[in-house]
């Protein structure tokens, strides 16, 4: 049975209701692929700019501190061995890649069933459409008001990018903003609410077939 959500307005009242596709918004979720996409898209958020030096890198040590025999000390060849103060980090850090490789159908899955989460938790909330008259912070507070979503993490989908919702929104830390073809499962997972108009739902449906 297909399942259907409320469409409503910017002050909260019911406009109508429209059906959810069935192939997004119903499967059954997949909890271990949705686990691989965070983890991917968490190691890939990672600078792996991390380096230490090893003995070969840190400064002095270019002759042995003592003879090799006679007196009575273990033999050794540099002061930047390891053992030493100031010599270098044995099996210490390097620059790499922490970026993890999904392919695209574990990608599609995952944010199916992250969506189908959202509708099952009644997280979901489809707004007509999302327009603002001035640029202000008290817009989108007040519309978070009036959806009964503030203090909640909020990932907003819109069609377009409009300037007066993205500049209402930018000093709000628990508000982000994206386009249909930008949503990810890691964005879903980490967000309280996903908050779409129509249009931007029509299009990520369309993306996701």
């Amino acid at each position: 049975m297909s399942k259907k959500i409320d469409v409503v307005s910017l002050k909260g009242e019911k406009v109508k209701d429209i059906k959810l596709e069935d192939n997004i918004f119903n499967i059954k979720p997949n909890d271990a692929v949705i686990k691989d996409a965070v983890v991917a898209a968490m190691a890939g958020a990672r600078q792996g700019t991390a380096k230490t030096k090893g003995r070969s890198e840190v400064s002095g040590g270019g002759r042995k501190p003592y003879r090799q025999k006679g007196t009575g000390n273990a033999r050794q060849g540099s002061i930047r061995a390891p053992q030493y103060r100031h010599g270098g980090i044995v099996f210490g850090p390097v620059p790499r890649d922490y970026s993890k490789k999904m392919n695209k159908k574990e990608k599609r899955l995952a944010l199916k069933s992250a969506l189908t989460y959202k509708e099952l938790d009644k997280e979901l909330v489809v707004v007509e459409s999302l327009s603002f008259k001035t640029n202000k912070t008290k817009e989108m507070t007040s519309l978070l008001e009036c959806l009964k979503l503030t203090n909640k993490k909020v990932l907003v989908c819109t069609e377009t990018l409009e300037e007066n919702v993205c500049l209402a929104a930018r000093n709000l830390a628990n508000v982000k903003i994206v386009l249909p073809e930008e949503v990810n499962t890691f964005d879903l997972v980490s967000s309280d609410i996903l908050l779409i108009t129509e249009k931007a739902l029509n299009t990520l449906e369309e993306v996701l077939k």
